[in-house]
C-alpha cells in the first residue's frame, strides 16, 4: 500500500521511523497514551528524549534496517530525517505497508476535532507554545499539545488532552522525503502566533524569499473566522501576515498589544512584566522567562489566551507556576557556585537575544558562552560574519569545531577559527576548541565562582554538559 492520507482501520500497531526526534518522540508518546503499540527506529537518540522515550516502554530499534518493519505494524510514522535511500524506507517502499508523515498523523488523529493553535516563526516557537499551552492547562482548558521541547509542568513533550484546545509547535521544516512541503500546512490553524520570519534552514530553502513563501502558505489556510497573532515589528512577519483573510491582532513596540519590562531580580532569577492593549494595562505578571525576546514571547501568549477567554488572574496564576523548559536558559549545574545553563540557541538571532537575556538575568556575573555550530544553517558560511556579533554579551566566549560538514561543499563551510580571529579583533576573548573534551578540561580550569556558563547548542555537543559538570564537581569538592 502507498503513501496513504486517511487512517488506516483498525490502527493497533503504530512503528515512527526518526523516533528520537523531540517532535516524533512526543507524537510516539501521544499514541501510546492513545492505547496503540508504539515501536520506533533511530540512530542516536540522547538525552532528554532518550529518557523521554524510556520512560514510556517505547522500544527504539537501532539503526534504520529493513528488520525494522518485520512485525508489521498497521502503520508506519516517516520522520523527516528519513532518506529514501536508507534500507528501511527502501524496504517500506517496497512493501505493502501504509505510511504517512508525523504532521500528517498529527492532523488526521488530533487536530482535525480541535481548535488547533499553531506557534510559528523563525525564533520563539519551543517556549511560545510551551507557555501558551501552561496558560490554557493552568485556566482549566485541558489543552492537547506538542513541543519541539520538553516543558516541565508537563515534563513531556506532548499529550492528546481532554479539552477542546490543541496547542502546536508549527516547523517549517520540510515534512518528509515524500512531502517537501512544510509540517504546519498539515496544522489546520484556527488561531496562529507569528513570532518572526528570517532566513534559515539553508539546506532546504534557497533564501528568505522562499522562507517567506513557506510562511504564506501558513497565512492562507488560517480561516477568516480564525485569528493571527503577528510580530509587526519584524519586517518578515508583518509582510507575510498581509496575506492573512482572518482578524489580526499586531503586537511588539509600540502596537496594539505592547509590553514593557518592569524589574528583573538577578538574584531569583524572575522578570515582572506588564501588557498593555492600546496602551491600557492588561496586567502585571512575573516570569522565570527572562530577557526582552522573552518579553515578546509572553505578550503574544498573553493574547492567545485572552483571546480564548481567560482571565487575567488566571494568566498571573500560570506564569507564577510556569516551570520553564528544558534546554530554553536550563540551570543545570551550580558546582562551586558556576551557574551552567544548557540553552537551544544556533541561529545567530537566537544567539544574541539568549545571552542578552541571561545578561539581564544574572546581571554583572561574568558571562561564558559555549557555541557548537551543529544546525545544518550554521554549519554554513551563510551567516559567518552575523555570528561576530552575536556573542557581544559574553566575557569569554570558546567556539567548537562544527559538526560533521561532510555533506557541506568545501567553499560553503563554516569556520570556526575565523569567527574567532574576527571576535578577537572586537576585542572578546574567544578561542576555538576541537571537541567537548578540550571544552570541558579548559573551562573547568579557568572559571571563578559565580561565572556563569552557557552551552548553546541544538544537539547532544559531544556530551559537554555532563562532562563540564563533572569536572566542576571534580575541582570544587
Amino acid at each position: 500500500m502507498p503513501h496513504v492520507h486517511a487512517l488506516p482501520e483498525p490502527l493497533r500497531t503504530v512503528h515512527v521511523m526518526g523516533v528520537g526526534g523531540t517532535a516524533m518522540a512526543a507524537l510516539a508518546g501521544m499514541l501510546k497514551d492513545g492505547g496503540h503499540a508504539v515501536t520506533g527506529s533511530d540512530t542516536a537518540v540522547y538525552p532528554p528524549m532518550s529518557d523521554y522515550l524510556a520512560s514510556l516502554g517505547i522500544q527504539v530499534m537501532s539503526g534504520y534496517n529493513a528488520s525494522n518493519l518485520d512485525h508489521r505494524p498497521d502503520l508506519v510514522v516517516v520522520g523527516n530525517v528519513i532518506r529514501k535511500d536508507y534500507a528501511e524506507a527502501a524496504a517500506l517502499l517496497a512493501s505493502d505497508l501504509p505510511y504517512m508523515s508525523f504532521p500528517e498523523l498529527l492532523g488526521e488523529r488530533f487536530l482535525r476535532q480541535s481548535h488547533s493553535i499553531v506557534v510559528a516563526g523563525t525564533h520563539g516557537k519551543t517556549t511560545t507554545t510551551s507557555i501558551v499551552a501552561h496558560l490554557l492547562d493552568a485556566g482549566g482548558l485541558n489543552p492537547g499539545f506538542l513541543i519541539g521541547g520538553v516543558a516541565k509542568n508537563f515534563e513531556r513533550t506532548a499529550r492528546a488532552g481532554a479539552g477542546t484546545h490543541f496547542v502546536v509547535e508549527g516547523d517549517e521544516y520540510d515534512t518528509a522525503f515524500f512531502d517537501k512541503g512544510p509540517k504546519f500546512l498539515h496544522y489546520k490553524p484556527k488561531t496562529a502566533i507569528l513570532t518572526s520570519v528570517e532566513f534559515d534552514h539553508a539546506d532546504i530553502y534557497r533564501d528568505l524569499d522562499h522562507v517567506k513563501e513557506a510562511f504564506r502558505g501558513l497565512m492562507h489556510i488560517i480561516p477568516t473566522d480564525g485569528l493571527l497573532v503577528v510580530r509587526d515589528d519584524d519586517a518578515g512577519a508583518e509582510e507575510v501576515a498581509r496575506e492573512a483573510t482572518c482578524e489580526v491582532w499586531r503586537y511588539g513596540p509600540g502596537r496594539p498589544w505592547d509590553g514593557r519590562i518592569e524589574d528583573v531580580d538577578t538574584v531569583r532569577g524572575v522578570m515582572r512584566f506588564t501588557v498593555l492593549r492600546e496602551g491600557v494595562s492588561v496586567g502585571t505578571f512575573e516570569t522565570i522567562m527572562v530577557g526582552d525576546h522573552n518579553l515578546w514571547n509572553q505578550v503574544a501568549a498573553t493574547a492567545v489566551a485572552i483571546s480564548q477567554g481567560l482571565s487575567t488572574e488566571s494568566i498571573a496564576r500560570g506564569y507564577a507556576t510556569f516551570a520553564g523548559i528544558k534546554r530554553r536558559q536550563e540551570v543545570i549545574g551550580d558546582a562551586g557556585g558556576v551557574t551552567v545553563i544548557d540553552d537551544f540557541a544556533h541561529h545567530p538571532t537566537a544567539v544574541a537575544v539568549t545571552l542578552h537575556a541571561l545578561r539581564q538575568r544574572f546581571g554583572k556575573r561574568r558571562l561564558w558562552a559555549i557555541w557548537e555550530p551543529r544546525s545544518a544553517t550554521s554549519r554554513r558560511a551563510v551567516f559567518q560574519q552575523a555570528y561576530t556579533e552575536a556573542f557581544g554579551e559574553a566575557d569569554q566566549v570558546i567556539i567548537a569545531d562544527p559538526f560533521d560538514t561532510s555533506r557541506v561543499a568545501e567553499g560553503d563551510r563554516f569556520s570556526s577559527a575565523q569567527l574567532v580571529e574576527a571576535l578577537t579583533a572586537k576585542g572578546v576573548e574567544a578561542i576555538n576548541l576541537p571537541d567537548a573534551d578540550q571544552i570541558a578540561a579548559t573551562v573547568s580550569a579557568r572559571v571563578h565562582p559565580m561565572d556563569v556558563v552557557a552551552i548553546l547548542s541544538n544537539g547532544a555537543f559531544g556530551g559537554l554538559h555532563k562532562k563540564l559538570n563533572t569536572a566542576l564537581a571534580a575541582r570544587f569538592r
